[in-house]
């Protein structure tokens, strides 16, 4: 199957959007769905992302059952606007751009989720501007400094230095990704394509998400002050749920424990046969997950038990079912 004309794979049931933001950027997103409530579906932050890279599985289905899908491709990613003065500074400004984006398309309440950086953006939403959230879902990511420092694991395979070709993408996803038959050349293609024309926003911003998982020291207070979670994220009462895979490489699972110790509110599950981009090698598992969370506000017991609902704490059963 080729690429679209936009250089798009081509998903039954996804259609390529663009809305001009009152900033004056141009900015994609992928859609599914007409009626029913309103999800944001956020990516991750690998060279190469998009809406379309890190949605193609579930905003289908949870279109099918009822719900109006949104997957914007954040500023550098995907087919976002290129120009210099829309370029990302830090991830400060992914706050700022999911915020005009939603009001744009006067999204004025949703269920919101996102992967890797995208569980970043969706923590740092979630902060600023809790109103306008119905309920979250967070998948194998960071959640600023509610967690104590230092008790993050390192990666066990170096993910960063994608060296821009298309063999470089290909080990890249294969790391990442359980299911290699998820991996397909028109992904590659595309993400390739996608990390081609990021290159100099993905550089400019990378620095920030490097000092939100504080591997590196944050230069900028006042960012860092904006972004601090602790006595923020672990207090709201939205109702939220976290997977985490067991298989994951690059943020390993046992910083999903490090996470669960923080927030007594949130509901966590752990997935098997399932790596960092866990709606993708597991949509069996995750989009039931999700449907239900978002629709009914609670996971059934028997969907909970196979997607590896936690059992490092008592269950909270207004978000998973009891027997």
């Amino acid at each position: 199957m080729a690429l679209t004309e936009e250089g798009i794979i081509e998903v039954p049931g996804m259609l390529s959007r663009w809305v001009q933001l009152p900033s004056g950027a141009k900015a994609h997103y992928m859609t599914s769905g007409t009626t029913g409530p309103a999800v944001l579906l956020l990516h991750g932050g690998l060279p190469g992302s998009s809406g379309t890279a890190g949605w193609r599985f579930m905003a289908p289905f949870l279109a099918e059952n009822g719900f109006r899908v949104y997957c914007p491709d954040m500023p550098a990613f995907g087919l976002s606007d290129p120009r210099e003065e829309h370029r990302p500074r830090s991830i400060a400004d992914f706050v700022d751009f999911i915020h005009e984006f939603t009001s744009a398309l006067c999204l004025d309440r949703f269920h919101i989720a996102g992967n890797s950086m995208g569980c970043m953006n969706t923590t740092n939403y979630l902060v600023a501007h809790p109103e306008r959230v119905i309920s979250f879902a967070l998948i194998a990511g960071d959640i600023g400094d509610v967690v104590p420092e230092g008790l993050k694991p390192p990666a066990k395979v170096q993910l960063t230095q994608y060296d821009g070709t298309r063999d470089g993408m290909r080990r890249m996803m294969e790391a990442i990704i359980y299911r290699g038959e998820a991996i397909s050349d028109d992904l590659i293609e595309m993400r390739y394509q996608a990390a081609e024309r990021g290159k100099a926003g993905h550089a400019s911003f990378w620095p920030s998400l490097l000092q939100y998982g504080r591997i590196i020291p944050w230069e900028d207070h006042n960012i860092e002050a904006r972004l601090s979670t602790k006595g923020r994220l672990d207090k709201l009462d939205i109702p939220g749920i976290y997977l985490y895979g067991t298989e994951d490489v690059l943020t390993p699972v046992e910083w999903g424990y490090e996470q669960e110790k923080v927030l007594p509110k949130v509901q966590f599950f752990y997935p098997t046969e399932c790596g960092h981009q866990g709606q993708t090698d597991r949509p069996d598992l995750f989009n039931p997950v999700f449907l239900e969370f978002f629709r009914d506000g609670k996971v059934s017991r028997r969907t909970a038990d196979a997607a590896g609902v936690s059992k490092l704490r008592p269950e909270n059963p207004d978000l998973v079912e009891q027997v």
